[in-house]
């Protein structure tokens, strides 16, 4: 493959915001004198709850930006909000776009931790045709893990058209960095299934199909990764809801196909 130049666009974008300190810790509440054992049941899940609550990460939102997106982009724009919206309990997030489109284009922004940044720098963008660039995608990521720690890669498209055994190396590359990969694919080739999978299983992420119509089912297992992101699986299971659940299943080991 023609290796492209990787450039960082949008210039002038918000800095990093640092985590809200957390001004308030939990009591122990009024009552009988505890035990010895309760207490220290109490003092470890206050600090565990602290850990969560003060969480960070840092997440790569991948998108395919080439012509047969254009019908599912502008809800790939409004679905961005719910990642941000998940972890207001958990910790901050900071989330880096990448995209490719047209030839040889593969572009990526700064990390920014608002929706409405976040929401311009999708906007700006318009669907190109051209073949997919999955792989830079991939080396893009690693690129950045030698930089600072990456909680995961969200990868969204409908197609494949490399050598997808190239792709397996580099996801298994990012999954011995931690860095597992969340492929969720629009439509049912066959062939961008296979790698989808096979990216999602050797990273240690998972594999999802939506379309226009799941549009809801989406956005929650989104907001799910951007929890996981932020907090870890201690943070999945404190929120707990299906969607949580379900990618504790695949990050177990359990989901994957």
């Amino acid at each position: 493959m023609q290796r492209g130049t990787e450039r960082y666009i949008f210039p002038g974008m918000n800095e990093k915001k640092a985590p809200a300190p957390v001004t308030s810790s939990p009591s122990v509440p009024a009552g009988p004198r505890s035990s010895t054992q309760e207490i220290g049941n109490f003092l470890r899940d206050a600090k565990a709850l602290a850990e969560i609550r003060s969480g960070s990460g840092r997440l790569i939102l991948a998108l395919d930006a080439t012509m047969s997106r254009q019908p599912t982009w502008d809800l790939a724009c409004a679905l961005q909000a719910e990642m941000f919206d998940a972890v207001g309990n958990v910790g901050t997030l900071d989330v880096q776009l990448v995209y490719f489109r047209g030839l040889e284009e593969c572009r990526a922004s700064k990390f920014v931790s608002d929706t409405g940044s976040l929401k311009r720098l999708m906007t700006s963008i318009r669907c190109q045709g051209g073949q997919t660039q999955i792989g830079k995608v991939l080396s893009h990521a690693l690129k950045e893990t030698a930089r600072g720690k990456i909680a995961a890669l969200v990868y969204i498209g409908d197609a494949m058209e490399e050598d997808v055994d190239a792709l397996a190396v580099k996801a298994g590359n990012l999954g011995l960095h931690g860095v597992p990969v969340f492929a969720f694919q629009e439509g049912t080739d066959s062939h961008a299934e296979l790698a989808f999978k096979e990216m999602a299983r050797l990273s240690k992420g998972a594999w999802f199909r939506f379309d226009r119509d799941a549009a809801a089912t989406l956005a929650k297992l989104l907001s799910a990764v951007a929890v996981f992101a932020a907090g870890g699986i201690k943070a999945l299971e404190a929120r707990g809801r299906a969607e949580d659940r379900l990618m504790i299943e695949h990050l177990r080991g359990g989901g994957r196909r």
